[in-house]
């Protein structure tokens, strides 16, 4: 009887050891953005914004962190996913503010390449959440060019380094948003910026 009543004991602790809940896993999606000035660029020819570059880390559809101030170390969240990956969250992104403020008469992502567009891309080089002593923030940089014809037209490197409002990721996400707003109303004042001779 005594043995059968520690086999049952061993029993329930192991079960109770495999009962640990698993975190439940949570995608996130970016805020709203917050537009530019209404037609602070128009152009009159299309506009083809292509699926952004990203390579190794930055291709994956986790959040991204930094294990130090400067970013040389980083890694990945386990159970806090974006709810497309960044390549194609952020093209849409674009998408979106330039329709927003009316930049183009077309605006696209797969215009044919015999048309007669702007064409944009670009590269991720930094998407990542950084904890530098008590303060929380992100860190975004993308490298975005503009073509016409085959030839380059601008070529930049866009960043924006802005603080989260807590350290609860949720925060985080809002504070990606800010930084995003920032470089893509940096890039369509760039836009704004080209030289006549560009205009058709």
């Amino acid at each position: 009887m005594r043995l059968a009543t520690m086999a049952l004991a061993a029993a329930l602790l192991l079960s109770g050891c495999g009962a640990v809940p698993v975190p439940d896993m949570t995608w996130y999606r970016l805020p709203d953005p917050v537009l530019p000035p209404t037609r602070a660029a128009r152009v009159e020819l299309p506009i083809d914004v292509a699926v952004f570059n990203a390579d190794g880390i930055y291709a994956d559809q986790a959040l991204i962190y930094a294990l130090d101030v400067d970013g040389h170390a980083l890694r990945t969240y386990h159970y806090q996913q974006w709810s497309d990956p960044p390549s194609r969250m952020l093209q849409r992104r674009l998408i979106r503010v330039l329709r927003g403020i009316d930049a183009s008469p077309q605006i696209s992502d797969r215009l044919p390449a015999s048309a007669d567009a702007y064409r944009v891309s670009a590269v991720i080089q930094r998407f990542e959440r950084v904890q530098d002593g008590e303060e929380t923030r992100v860190e975004v940089g993308l490298q975005m060019r503009i073509e016409h014809a085959g030839h380059l037209l601008a070529e930049e490197v866009y960043s924006a380094r802005v603080p989260a409002e807590g350290k609860e990721i949720p925060a985080t996400v809002a504070a990606y948003g800010k930084a995003i707003d920032q470089i893509y109303a940096s890039f369509i004042a760039r836009l704004a910026g080209l030289p006549a001779r560009h205009q058709p």
